[in-house]
């Protein structure tokens, strides 16, 4: 994620359903490697029996930015199900940028899908929110035009019960400090209006090798940002 070909990851873990921050862990940072080795013992203290049948762990592993914001890396979710009673397990697991969620299906409410749940994804998955976006390509300018128009139903990431979103755009392969942009950050909701264009200059031959990423992000003063 860094210039130098390297990363600085730590890992973060929520317990879901239950996106607070009382139920966050997370390693320490471990500097300019691809290939860490962290050795920690994280622990969740009063689990109960019901809640092993029920909740997902969800790992996060991200890139520490001293100066920027930190940047995801990848995740990804085991249901504590799996696990028996007093026995150690070991997982090995290929980290997903993207967990694929819900599907959607018609008709659509202020602008957004309406979504339904696979059949067979039963507990494993957790709805995090929905995003609508415009997209349009300017041929008289040469201009990719974004809209960042609204998110819907954000998982909440505060202690409050809300969070402080903001969306993060990146168009890649890297286009230097240029590819990166983000919106306003918006305090104490779960259904944030941002209603904010941006623009990339990029010939219209470029756009098929280009993908524009988008992330929403919970703003923490003084801490850093919980990806959402």
């Amino acid at each position: 994620m860094d210039s130098n070909g390297l990363a600085d990851p730590y890992v973060k873990l929520h317990l879901l359903p239950g996106a607070s921050k009382s139920n966050k862990l997370r390693t320490k940072t471990l500097k300019n490697t691809l290939n860490p080795v962290w050795n920690e013992t994280l622990i969740y203290h009063g689990i109960t029996d019901e809640e092993m049948q029920r909740k997902t762990l969800r790992l996060s592993v991200s890139d520490e930015d001293k100066f920027g914001h930190n940047e995801f890396i990848g995740e990804t979710r085991v249901a504590l199900k799996k696990l028996k009673f007093n026995q150690k397990k070991s997982f090995n697991v290929c980290l997903e940028r993207v967990i694929p969620v819900k599907k959607a299906v018609g008709g659509s409410i202020r602008g957004m899908a309406l979504y339904e749940d696979d059949l067979n994804e039963g507990e494993d998955s957790e709805e995090r929110g929905r995003i609508l976006i415009s997209l349009m390509y300017n041929s008289q300018q040469s201009r990719l035009m974004v809209g960042v128009i609204r998110c819907a139903h954000l998982a909440a990431m505060d202690s409050n019960g809300y969070s402080d979103p903001f969306v993060k755009i990146y168009l890649r392969p890297d286009m230097g400090k240029k590819a990166k942009n983000k919106t306003q950050i918006k305090k104490k909701t779960l259904n944030p209006e941002f209603n904010e264009e941006f623009s990339y200059e990029i010939k219209h031959a470029e756009l098929a090798k280009k993908t524009l990423d988008v992330s929403v992000w919970d703003y923490d003063m003084g801490k850093s940002n919980d990806f959402i």
